[in-house]
């Protein structure tokens, strides 16, 4: 069974930027789709990026589009998500997570939380103003 671990997370200022980590192991995870999320205490996680292992097509939540790049290392089997220009409302927990393709790709489906069903633990981000 394969594991996940994010790292990266810390307090920065607005404008500024990080660089989440999300290492795998246990599993390739190399026809799988994975996502970035986040989650505010008291509201639903949140996909922000969609990531095609087997292809390399991305997808990306229009809030963070154009300030957030998700890329992945397949040797060291590690996906990156670089943030920039942070805003104090991109505060949140940040998790990856991943699950095998459905039928060679990652639909609609994948928009949505309860479809993966490998999970980090979380990293906190927390940006202020």
């Amino acid at each position: 069974q394969g594991q996940l671990v994010e790292s990266g997370g810390g307090s920065v200022q607005a404008g500024g930027s990080l660089i989440l980590s999300c290492a795998a192991s246990g599993d390739t995870y190399n026809e799988d789709c994975m996502g970035w999320f986040r989650q505010v205490p008291g509201q639903e996680r949140e996909v922000l990026v969609i990531l095609d292992t087997g292809t390399g097509g991305t997808a990306y939540h229009d809030s963070v589009k154009g300030r957030f790049t998700v890329s992945r290392d397949k040797a060291k089997n590690i996906m990156y998500l670089q943030m920039n220009k942070l805003k104090p409302e991109d505060t949140a927990m940040y998790y990856c997570a991943a699950n095998p393709r459905s039928r060679g790709h990652c639909g609609a489906a994948y928009w949505t939380a309860q479809t993966y069903a490998y999970w980090g633990q979380g990293t906190q981000v927390t940006v202020s103003s």
